[in-house]
């Protein structure tokens, strides 16, 4: 990568986790709810944060959510950045562009390498103009999340000798390798038994200065997380671990409670899994 983006704020934040040995929680969220649970932990841990959005949200929610997600996050006492999460459609890429997103993750790995490259090149220095930093995946992350439709565990991963020069000709800010990680539920034995930390150690090892970012982490296992923190992820992206406790509390209350109680509620049992997410990957307090 010849030119860091020190300006942008998703960048500032990696960059100094980079430096610090840790990693930062980037919460998907697709509500309010979300939002304001997300950003109320960092700032109660002190810690920095990434607010995930799928592109189903500049869609079915549209173009002021991402406005007020936006300065939500900028408004915080903490840094936190804002960051479309697995833009898989070349329109929505460019419609992504246009809005106040921070970071946007091009996700064209299921496409031949060569073209994901030049894709991702090209993406990079539209973002480039308006001040947006670039994650991308090489190999292919498959699973069952938003956007990522199918689960298929001979999947491509990521090759350590050929990561350094997909960033190099890329110009890609953050690097999300496939080491066996899935999206959505693991088929039996779950991440211990398909994460490859030696693939992990080897990308990192192969290509130093790279960001690396880490998809696919529920469960979420407390050891496997400090040992891939430890091997150099510094974003890590957290979906269905959140939502399982802020559901199962609207599931519980919901026609019992009064709206307001039950957004209060709801968003604390968000918070209670989001500061434990925070000091689980060591950022708490960076932001003191």
């Amino acid at each position: 990568m010849s030119e860091y983006p020190y300006n942008n704020r998703t960048f500032q934040i990696l960059d100094a986790a980079e430096k610090g040995g840790y990693a930062v929680a980037a919460f998907n969220c697709y509500n309010t709810d979300g939002i304001l649970g997300s950003i109320r932990a960092a700032e109660r841990m002190k810690s920095p944060a990434i607010i995930e959005i799928f592109p189903w949200s500049m869609h079915f929610q549209g173009p002021e959510f991402i406005k007020f997600a936006a300065e939500a996050c900028h408004a915080a006492s903490v840094p936190i950045s804002l960051h479309l999460d697995h833009c898989t459609l070349e329109p929505d890429v460019y419609k992504a562009l246009e809005l106040p997103f921070d970071s946007i993750m091009v996700d064209a790995s299921s496409h031949d390498p060569e073209e994901n490259i030049k894709f991702v090149g090209h993406i990079v220095e539209l973002a480039k103009e308006r001040g947006i930093t670039i994650e991308a995946e090489m190999g292919r992350i498959v699973g069952g999340e938003d956007g990522v439709p199918t689960v298929d565990m001979e999947a491509l991963y990521t090759e350590p000798e050929l990561a350094a020069e997909f960033v190099d000709r890329t110009g890609v800010h953050f690097l999300a390798p496939s080491i066996g990680n899935v999206h959505g539920p693991y088929p039996p034995g779950g991440p211990e038994k398909y994460w490859q930390l030696d693939r992990l150690e080897n990308i990192k090892k192969l290509s130093p200065s790279s960001i690396l970012v880490l998809h696919g982490t529920h469960p979420l296992i407390d050891d496997l997380m400090k040992k891939t923190v430890a091997l150099g992820i510094r974003k890590v992206n957290l979906n269905r671990n959140l939502h399982e406790g802020y559901l199962e509390f609207l599931g519980k209350n919901v026609g019992k409670l009064e709206m307001t109680k039950l957004q209060e509620g709801s968003i604390a049992s968000w918070m209670e899994e989001a500061e434990r997410c925070i000091k689980l990957l060591g950022s708490d307090g960076k932001a003191a």
